[in-house]
């Protein structure tokens, strides 16, 4: 997961996590995405926002100003502006009540209401990777909090999931 986009920004800018609702490029994302972080403006603020594509699915945006400065107008703003694109592009932004996570046939949007189903049916269990789009801060994204187990999350917490025992070689 290359974060090289984000390297001038610092560790508490303001980070959004959006998932789509297949891979695609980031070569296809990248004329409408610059475009909308070039113009990403509010009451005379030029915001200095950068974007990468994770995974080929997560839409990664991180701006330091609106970590000490936040705006919602702002925020609203770019959030339009990536439906708009992503419309724009024949593309489909996720839930952003699903559950991301990484299964054996690649990455999944669980909705919420299945969790549990998903739970009893042994799709997701306690080493499940599980996507954290609820991320605020690059730091977080930086210090690896993106992917952890499902048994490490609200997931394990509300539903007792147990992170499964290791066993010994």
């Amino acid at each position: 997961m290359s974060l090289s986009a984000f390297t001038a920004l610092p560790d508490d800018a303001r980070l959004w996590l959006m998932a789509l609702t297949r891979a695609t490029e980031a070569s296809l994302l990248a004329p409408e995405v610059d475009a909308l972080m070039n113009r990403w403006r509010h009451k005379g603020v030029q915001y200095q926002g950068a974007w990468a594509l994770l995974e080929n699915r997560i839409l990664a945006v991180a701006e330091p100003t609106l970590a000490a400065q936040p705006s919602g107008c702002a925020i609203d703003g770019m959030l339009r502006g990536v439906n708009q694109l992503t419309a724009k592009l024949g593309l489909t932004l996720e839930d952003p009540q699903a559950v991301v996570v990484r299964l054996v046939d690649g990455i999944r949007a669980i909705p919420r209401s299945e969790v549990e189903a998903r739970l009893r049916d042994g799709t997701l269990d306690g080493a499940t990777p599980v996507l954290d789009l609820a991320l605020l801060t690059l730091g977080d994204l930086r210090q690896g909090r993106f992917e952890r187990s499902l048994a490490a999350t609200w997931i394990g917490r509300k539903y007792k999931v147990q992170a499964p025992a290791e066993t010994g070689a």
